[in-house]
């Protein structure tokens, strides 16, 4: 028998987060262990009136790819991906992974030249989403690989995941727009501002955000979410920082990243491992070493690091930063083959600062 969470969360994530309407497409793409939830949303869709289809990866498909693929079979954008980034009306992508670490040692020069390929048609979609044309979010099912990576059993990770989705809630929908209400009360007092100081254990980090776009994450896009974010102005970044927690992209981490910025751009980029990775990753193109996304954490519900960037970057009292692509609706101007989160918790002894101001302390909200 399904966990009645389950057809719960299907139905936030139809009902709120994408609100599919009669007659839309909907692409549905997570692997077998996702199944429960599949096919929750298939139902739901077809009772709406839509359209669903699914995208159904197979165990080591990615690895086999990286493994065997030429050069022009990585540069090779298949006609269904182009269908699913240009034309679908709405899109569901579940993660759920079978091996987190299954790309841990695929050349990272690999995945350069198909980021570089995917490019043009990831920019697209970014503008076709900021432009209401493609509703799409992506959410977490609970497996066995993530739950050990969050150092939990499969039953604790359950419940961690639920949890943070609202979903131990009678009415969770009601419960994301009480944190739509609350992210405005930050954004109101942030889009007034213009500089933004990260200060830090071996952080001192300064960006400029006049004029930029505040935006309200309050699960629409990412469940669970929980964050406000914006662009920065793209030569505006000036200082160092030093990530928290390990970066995860493409299956493959970077431990204890610090990157100094001049004048916008990551100048150097260094990390206890991976550091390899991490600068080919930002070598990718000339947007790559630019940021393209900074933002605040504010689900307070999610309070432990269980290395998946969808929960850390969320947790309430971190601020996170993304190298690369940024989304149009926050009006930056950055483009890039790449986008890599990277959280700071600040709960220990950090800080923020709007124009000088402190407005939080020890991952605290003091206005």
């Amino acid at each position: 028998m399904n966990d009645p969470r389950i057809s719960k969360l299907a139905d936030v994530l139809i009902n709120y987060s994408i609100s599919l309407k009669k007659g839309q497409t909907l692409i549905i793409s997570a692997t077998p262990q996702a199944t429960p939830l599949v096919r929750e949303i298939y139902g739901k869709a077809l009772q709406k009136g839509a359209f669903p289809m699914t995208s159904i990866s197979v165990d080591g498909l990615e690895e086999v790819f990286y493994r065997y693929a030429s050069e022009e079979q990585l540069k090779y954008i298949s006609p269904i991906r182009r269908f699913s980034f240009e034309k679908a009306d709405a899109i569901i992508s579940i993660i759920s992974g079978f091996n987190t670490k299954a790309l841990a040692n695929v050349e990272p020069k690999k995945m350069v030249l198909n980021n570089r390929a995917m490019a043009p048609l990831f920019k697209k979609f970014m503008h076709r989403s900021a432009g209401g044309q493609v509703r799409w979010v992506g959410c977490q099912f609970p497996t066995h690989a993530y739950a050990q990576d969050a150092v939990m059993s499969l039953a604790e990770y359950e419940d961690f995941v639920f949890r943070a989705c609202r979903l131990d809630k009678k009415d969770p929908i009601t419960e994301w727009k009480k944190m739509a209400t609350y992210n405005a009360r930050l954004i109101k007092y942030l889009s007034r501002k213009d500089e933004i100081r990260i200060v830090a254990k071996d952080t001192d980090l300064r960006y400029r955000v006049g004029g930029r776009k505040w935006i309200n994450c309050d699960g629409k896009n990412n469940f669970p979410d929980g964050e406000v974010f914006t662009a920065p102005i793209e030569d505006s970044a000036n200082g160092h920082i030093r990530f928290t927690y390990p970066a995860e992209y493409g299956g493959r981490e970077a431990e204890d990243v610090r990157i100094e910025f001049k004048n916008g751009k990551a100048v150097k980029a260094t990390a206890a491992r991976g550091e390899e990775f991490l600068n080919a990753m930002l070598d990718t193109d000339k947007g790559s070493r630019y940021l393209g996304e900074v933002a605040i954490g504010t689900n307070f519900g999610i309070t432990k690091y269980t290395k998946n960037t969808l929960f850390d970057e969320k947790i309430g009292g971190t601020v996170h930063m993304a190298l690369g692509e940024s989304y149009p609706e926050s009006g930056g101007k950055n483009h890039s083959g790449v986008h890599w989160d990277m959280v700071c918790d600040l709960r220990a002894g950090g800080a923020l600062y709007a124009d000088g101001e402190l407005f939080m302390k020890n991952g605290r909200f003091l206005k």
